[in-house]
C-alpha cells in the first residue's frame, strides 16, 4: 500500500470488503429477479449471479482492490470493470443481447451498493477519528 491510500482511505479487511462486494451482487440478482418474477431456483440465480462475480473478481485483481479496498481510485474502476466484464459474458457466453436499460440499472444499483457501503465506512471511521469537544 502506498503512502496516498494510507492516508485518504481507512482500513478495512480485503475479505470483509470483498464479501460486502459479493453481497451487493446477490442482492441486485434476487431483487432483480424478484422483480421481473422469475423462478427459475437456485440454478437461475447462478445463471444471472456468475458472470458479475467473475466481473467483480477481475476488477478487483486489476485494480489491486485488495491493497486498499475503500480507495476511490480503486474502487470505481473495479466496480465499472464488474459491469462491463459481466455484461461481456452475459453477451459471449450466455447468447444474451445487449439491453442499454439493463446496463444502466445494473450500473446505478451496483454503483450505489459498491461505493455507498464505502463511504458509509470512510463516514463512521471519520466520526471515530474526529477529536471530540
Amino acid at each position: 500500500m502506498n503512502d496516498a491510500d494510507r492516508t485518504s482511505a481507512p482500513t478495512v479487511a480485503p475479505i470483509a470488503a470483498v464479501l460486502a462486494d459479493l453481497a451487493v451482487l446477490v442482492v441486485f440478482v434476487l431483487v432483480g429477479r424478484r422483480t421481473h418474477h422469475e423462478d427459475a431456483g437456485v440454478v437461475g440465480f447462478f445463471r444471472v449471479l456468475w458472470p458479475f462475480a467473475a466481473g467483480l473478481a477481475s476488477g478487483w485483481l486489476v485494480t489491486r482492490l485488495d491493497r486498499a479496498p475503500l480507495a476511490w481510485r480503486r474502487v470505481v474502476p473495479a466496480w465499472l470493470l464488474t459491469i462491463a466484464v459481466g455484461m461481456a459474458l452475459r453477451i459471449a457466453v450466455q447468447d444474451r443481447e445487449l439491453k442499454l436499460s439493463f446496463v444502466v440499472v445494473a450500473l446505478v444499483f451496483t454503483g450505489a451498493g459498491m461505493l455507498g457501503w464505502r463511504a458509509i465506512a470512510r463516514a463512521v471511521h471519520a466520526r471515530r477519528a474526529a477529536p471530540t469537544r
